[in-house]
């Protein structure tokens, strides 16, 4: 896949901005805060998955305007595609491709996939359940058609449990309870979908990943990737029954896909809470590179890799190794120097200043 040009209004703090990307390899510079992450986020918004760097729509859009727009030419095999997105202050944000919309922003995954390495990825193995939990989601959302209907069917079902326990107010008529027997039946079955994808995906993950972390430590360790989540010893519909009384005292769903997490140990320990900073950043590239891997053997199509400033992050070793485990793809790379490893030199170069390209 290959993103041949970009477009983009109103977004962040870039106005009107216009490039052509290299095939291969483009090196966007400027100094710190003038909108080189911004390019990566408006690129990596073209996939449906929403901001890398969690913001919201509103945040997304130019101070006072009431929207903007991200277009690119997306050449993936043989096809060309012209993907646009009107993302919304308020109110819901659009996207179509070929002039066609799109029933979800989500379904623009059939189109789009990229994969962006960023300095807040050490959360991945550092931080909490939510950040791995959409690691794997994104991933499952990216490939599977099916998946990404069934995380609507959840999010829907989710949302309407818990507004049912919160109007609830700690106890329920009969009406309501027969109500809350319902969506506990549909939460159960969609919710033991969900986690079976997880559970598969994360197997699938771990020899990947255990491969890149090798290739980036320089040393070879045990990496062991599961999913955490301790309903599914006797199943989703025992422990929202066993977690009702709780959930009518809190007014929300404790149980549940969303509570859940992916263990990551290395060497038989957490690296949450074991793991040395260095060897929690090697882990978080190593997931990035068997994400990319994963996503590029279902879809057949090579993801385009996004690398923002993530070499000023690593020292010269880590750095250097990465280069050599980056797969041929379409890669973007942020620096605010110019500086990069040996071996990733780029065939173009952007420079950006507030928010602008000055020269390329």
């Amino acid at each position: 896949m290959i993103i041949a040009w970009l477009s983009i209004e109103n977004f962040r703090n870039h106005r009107s901005t216009k490039l052509s990307l290299d095939a291969e390899r483009t090196l966007v510079i400027g100094p710190n805060g003038h909108g080189k992450t911004n390019l990566l986020e408006a690129i990596a918004l073209l996939d449906g998955s929403g901001s890398f760097r969690g913001a919201s729509a509103e945040t997304l859009v130019r101070t006072s305007c009431d929207r903007g727009f991200v277009r690119a030419e997306i050449r993936r095999g043989r096809r060309t595609h012209l993907v646009e997105m009107e993302i919304a202050a308020s109110g819901r944000s659009r996207a179509q491709v070929n002039g066609q919309r799109v029933r979800t922003l989500r379904d623009l995954a059939d189109v789009v996939s990229t994969v962006v390495f960023c300095p807040a990825d050490l959360s991945i193995a550092a931080g909490g359940p939510s950040v791995r939990r959409e690691l794997l989601d994104n991933v499952l959302t990216s490939t599977d058609r099916e998946y990404r209907a069934q995380r609507l069917d959840f999010e829907r079902v989710l949302r309407q449990r818990s507004n049912l326990l919160k109007q609830a107010g700690h106890r329920l008529d009969d009406e309501a309870l027969t109500t809350l027997d319902v969506w506990d039946a549909q939460f159960a079955e969609v919710g033991e979908a969900i986690a079976q994808r997880r559970a598969a995906l994360c197997t699938e993950l771990v020899s990947p990943a255990q491969d890149a972390y090798h290739q980036l430590a320089g040393c070879s360790a045990d990496l062991e990737l599961s999913y955490a989540a301790a309903w599914r010893e006797n199943g989703l519909a025992n422990a929202l029954a066993k977690a009702r009384p709780d959930d009518l005292r809190r007014g929300t769903t404790t149980v549940g896909p969303h509570r859940d997490d992916m263990t990551v140990c290395l060497n038989g320990l957490p690296a949450r809470t074991h793991a040395s900073q260095g060897e929690q950043r090697s882990i978080a590239l190593a997931l990035r590179l068997a994400q990319h891997r994963y996503t590029a053997q279902i879809s057949g199509i090579e993801p385009v890799i996004l690398l923002d400033d993530v070499f000023s992050e690593l020292d010269e070793g880590r750095a250097r190794r990465l280069v050599g485990c980056l797969p041929a793809a379409q890669t973007v790379v942020t620096s605010a120097t110019g500086h990069v490893p040996p071996g990733i030199e780029a065939h173009s170069q952007v420079h950006i200043h507030s928010g602008e390209v000055v020269s390329r």
